[in-house]
């Protein structure tokens, strides 16, 4: 399968990221975001564990377990540790023009570890496609929260975690297999969620969930975890880290459209301008470009 394939895997991953973020702001109202993460990845590695065992034939070099067990501390224990606690201080559309901010991220630390080149094309799509989803978000980046540049704050610190692991995972990625590598380094991640919402008591509440909150639960396993990072993990298998990454601007239009839905959070009529200009900056940066970037690579 080519690169084409995987920025379209990328960009579905990154859709139902944006619709996990509806469902982990409903959720922080219940349980504190510990407890959201050690469900979403808990569930998402119950599910993905079978899948990979049943795959076979993979071989683990031993040099590889120390990256990979940090990979999914980084990107499945703190990573979602900022994100869920984002959303605390912040409305899901700033959470998720926050983490927008990844395109931008990767293109730099791709650069400046030299895993990627920086071309003006790609920047000039990042830079369309963030301000298409300024623009789509516009009416809901006005009603803010007071002190919402906390979740902010935050949710830039989640997306320089993801920015880190698309570069850093895309070897380990190719030796294993998309899923082998995504189920072994979100059991890390979950697992330490997991001892710490024990020793925290984070999930007391849990006892008086009702049917909502088991939904977005499981939910956020299903959908948000085991099929959004297997998603991802195909994309950066197939395409290069800033390629997938500018498909996260695709995140706050489905956040937004879930905020809506479920949170009567404030959507305009400026939702299809942004839909348009983020597609034109995906397209931007993910065509064209790509010869002049593997001659570069190859020189």
């Amino acid at each position: 399968m080519g690169e084409g394939w995987g920025v379209l895997a990328a960009v579905l991953s990154s859709g139902l990221g944006g619709t996990s973020i509806g469902a982990t702001r409903y959720l922080v109202n219940a349980i504190d975001p510990l407890a959201i993460g050690s469900f979403r990845f808990g569930i998402g590695f119950l599910l993905l564990l079978p899948v990979a065992l049943l795959q076979g034939g993979v071989e683990w070099p031993r040099q590889d377990w120390p990256g990979v067990a940090g990979l999914g501390v980084l990107y499945f224990a703190l990573f979602p540790i900022l994100f869920n606690a984002s959303l605390i201080f912040t409305t899901a559309a700033r959470g998720a023009l926050a983490l927008s901010t990844l395109p931008l991220l990767t293109m730099v630390v791709g650069a400046a570890l030299g895993s990627e080149a920086l071309t003006a094309r790609k920047s000039l799509g990042v830079v369309i496609a963030t301000l298409g989803v300024a623009i789509a978000l516009l009416s809901g980046l006005a009603s803010a929260p007071l002190g919402a540049w906390r979740g902010d704050l935050l949710m830039v610190g989640a997306a320089l975690c993801m920015a880190i692991y698309s570069i850093w995972s895309k070897p380990f990625i190719a030796r294993s297999g998309p899923i082998p590598f995504t189920t072994m380094s979100m059991g890390v991640g979950a697992a330490c969620l997991i001892v710490i919402s024990c020793c925290r008591g984070s999930f007391t509440p849990v006892a008086a969930f009702g049917t909502p909150q088991w939904l977005a639960a499981t939910y956020l396993g299903a959908f948000g975890s085991a099929l959004t990072f297997y998603l991802w993990a195909f994309a950066l298998a197939r395409t290069t880290p800033t390629r997938g990454a500018i498909s996260v601007t695709v995140n706050p239009v489905a956040a937004s459209l879930v905020g809506a839905i479920l949170l009567q959070e404030p959507l305009g009529w400026n939702l299809v301008g942004g839909i348009v200009t983020v597609f034109a900056g995906i397209w931007i940066a993910t065509t064209a470009g790509r010869r002049t970037e593997r001659v570069m690579q190859r020189s």
